[in-house]
Parts: structure tokens; sequence; C-alpha cells
């Protein structure tokens, strides 16, 4: 069982209290994701996050397959981090930490993914020729639109 992880940190001149705003809002997620993504919220989205609330999406991750994605706010401290983990969805295993940070000028954001690929061998093989490479770019979007909303330190 072949477990990745992805790690990427981010520096913006803002408040605390203004990234926990726009990050703990599920609404914005659909803001930082990839256009061609189709990323539509379903359910679950309709207060700020809180430990034990379930958000549902629709997404078109690669492909063209368009595939129902479930995931599970499990820990909040507020304005420090929180981690969801996918319940269903296109992963084995999806476990991603938000953490944020004071720094001088602004904040510092770091999100750590952990994940599995499904289906043994081949889905080794596909991360190694795809899955990997995309997870990087929507990450890279991510941090593009959040420089674009909020500025670059």
């Amino acid at each position: 069982m072949k477990i990745y992880q992805l790690k990427t940190k981010q520096k913006l001149p803002i408040s605390v209290d203004k990234a926990w705003s726009f990050l703990s809002d599920p609404n914005n997620l659909k803001e930082i994701t990839p256009e061609k993504m189709n990323f539509r919220i379903l359910s679950g989205a309709d207060r700020s996050i809180y430990a034990g609330q379930i958000i549902q999406y629709k997404v078109t991750p690669m492909l063209g397959i368009t595939t129902k994605w479930v995931t599970e706010i499990t820990h909040v401290k507020d304005k420090e981090y929180f981690v969801d983990e996918q319940r269903f969805g296109p992963y084995s295993l999806w476990h991603h930490k938000h953490f944020i940070k004071k720094i001088e000028g602004g904040v510092e954001m770091e999100d750590i993914v952990d994940y599995k690929v499904p289906f043994g061998i081949l889905g080794q093989i596909a991360h190694v020729l795809f899955v990997k490479n995309k997870l990087k770019q929507i990450f890279k979007y991510r941090e593009n639109k959040l420089n674009k909303l909020f500025g670059k330190i």
C-alpha cells in the first residue's frame, strides 16, 4: 500500500482573521478550484466549517469523468488549522490538513495532503503518469488565485 504526500506553503499579506474567514467558508473552495474541474457543492456548505461537517461535491478531476466527492471536516482549531477527510470519492485515502500561522507581514498557509490512489499497481502507475502532476497543478492554481485575491509577500 503506497501512501503519497503533497505539501505546499504560501505567504499572504493578510491577517489571520481574514485568511481564516476565507478558508473556513466552504463556498470559497469553488473560487480557488480550476474552472475546468466543474466543481459544484451539492450540500453541507451552509455554514462555516465545524468538526463533523459533511460536504458533498461534484467534480470532474480528469479525463472528463465527473464524480461525487464527500468530505468530512474532522478537526478544527479556530484560526489555526482544520482537517478534511474524504468519506467517498476518487481516492482510497484523502487526509488534508490546512494550517494558518501569523508571520511577519501576514500569514503563512500550509497544506499537507496524505492520499492513496485506488486500483493497486494500476493506480500507482496512474499516479506517476498524471495524478501527481494534476494535484500539483490544482494546488498551483490555488496559490495563484489566492495571490490575485490577496496579494503576495
